[in-house]
């Protein structure tokens, strides 16, 4: 009997819509809000049709992606790995080099979303990417936390000066993103920038 090839199932519309997902995210990347729905459909390996069987536009697809790929789990995971016995000085330079990185890495992709998500009339997307922002923020002041009783502000105010510092230096025209150092940022925040009087002391008979 002649060996028929064996029909391979179809996708589920679940798995569909994250095969898709996943293909777009790499293009996001590389294309920015340009990428065509031709782009999508030949990295996925699908008709172009097969993407308004799952999405209603080329934009609901954008939308999904940019949020799949914004998603700050990974970011989140590295804080939370981070030994909860070190010091607070340490704790907080980790945090910084964990965040910078992640703004760094994602944000061209930041500043499309912001465009496209919270441009559009679309609350759904804007309140996750808003959740996403607050796990993030809520990760961080868990770093600052233990040590409240020693800082001069409160939690919430030191949380926002590390991330402020993270994303002027990704983000801003002033920022050196390539020669970041947590350790830099955790020594502005921790003890500002003037010498101690025994730090002048050590200068002066230096």
């Amino acid at each position: 009997m002649e060996n028929r090839r064996r029909r391979v199932p179809a996708m589920a519309p679940e798995e569909r819509r994250e095969a898709l997902i996943a293909a777009t995210i790499p293009l996001l990347h590389e294309h920015g809000l340009d990428v065509s729905t031709r782009q999508i459909a030949h990295a996925a390996g699908v008709a172009e049709g097969t993407i308004f069987g799952v999405f209603e536009s080329k934009s609901q697809l954008v939308v999904c992606s940019m949020i799949k790929a914004l998603d700050p789990q990974g970011t989140l995971d590295g804080i939370a790995a981070i030994d909860p016995a070190a010091d607070l000085r340490e704790r907080v330079a980790i945090t910084a080099e964990l965040v910078h990185r992640r703004f760094t890495e994602q944000a061209h992709l930041m500043g499309a979303a912001r465009r496209l998500i919270f441009s559009a009339p679309d609350p759904a997307a804007q309140e996750r990417m808003v959740a996403a922002r607050e796990r993030l923020r809520e990760a961080v002041e868990g770093v600052f936390a233990p040590d409240a009783h020693r800082l001069r502000v409160s939690v919430q105010r030191a949380t926002r000066l590390l991330l402020l510092n993270c994303g002027a230096d990704a983000f801003g025209p002033f920022g050196e993103p390539e020669t970041f150092s947590g350790a830099d940022l955790a020594a502005l925040l921790l003890d500002g920038i003037l010498t101690t009087e025994t730090e002048r002391g050590d200068q002066a008979t230096c």
